[in-house]
């Protein structure tokens, strides 16, 4: 008699996740397809929508960029600090569950469907730039944050998805040295 195995849901979840995480990195929200995420898992395909209804709900639970934690409520930190924060946490750290960028990036692949461009929208206008907007001297603080956040994106993308030879090698303290001689006209009053 063949013991049957018993389904262990969270286990199962977590491996949909980890899976797509991976595949919508790599290939983007319309190069990933749900057989392929569910053969990663090594589950049936009909458990993705079983667990989370759909690909969109799929994407939207396993690319999650977030403020790292803690980081939007310790009003103690300068614009100046938290710019160099989401320097290194976001551009230059090996985000190893996302195929080694931060989910932001991975988002950036698939910006061209609705859906996921409304969510990295909302994720970057409503979480990172509010954050370092309310850190800003008068005198157009959203402008300047929506600044600090283009140059964000902007050195992510050169080292990450374009691989700038410069900007790639660079040592890290170099990069964040010079970031913060860029950053300091944003967030200074004046």
């Amino acid at each position: 008699m063949n013991p049957t195995r018993r389904r262990d849901r969270a286990a199962t979840r977590a491996a949909l996740l980890d899976a797509a995480r991976l595949r919508f990195s790599r290939h983007g929200y319309d190069g990933t397809g749900v057989r392929e995420i569910a053969a990663d898992a090594g589950v049936d395909p009909a458990l993705v929508f079983r667990y989370f209804g759909s690909k969109k709900e799929l994407y939207a639970r396993a690319v999650r960029p977030e403020v790292p934690e803690g980081l939007a409520d310790d009003t103690g930190r300068s614009a100046a600090e938290l710019a160099d924060t989401l320097l290194h946490e976001v551009v230059l750290a090996d985000w190893e569950e996302y195929g080694g960028e931060h989910p932001l990036l991975a988002m950036l692949r698939s910006s061209g469907h609705a859906d996921v461009r409304e969510q990295l929208r909302a994720q970057v206008c409503d979480g990172y730039l509010r954050t370092f907007a309310e850190r800003l001297p008068e005198g157009a603080p959203e402008l300047r944050a929506e600044m600090l956040g283009a140059l964000l994106l902007g050195l992510g993308v050169m080292r990450s998805v374009v691989g700038s030879p410069a900007l790639t090698a660079a040592p890290s303290e170099e990069t964040r040295a010079l970031f913060a001689r860029m950053v300091a006209p944003l967030v200074e009053e004046g």
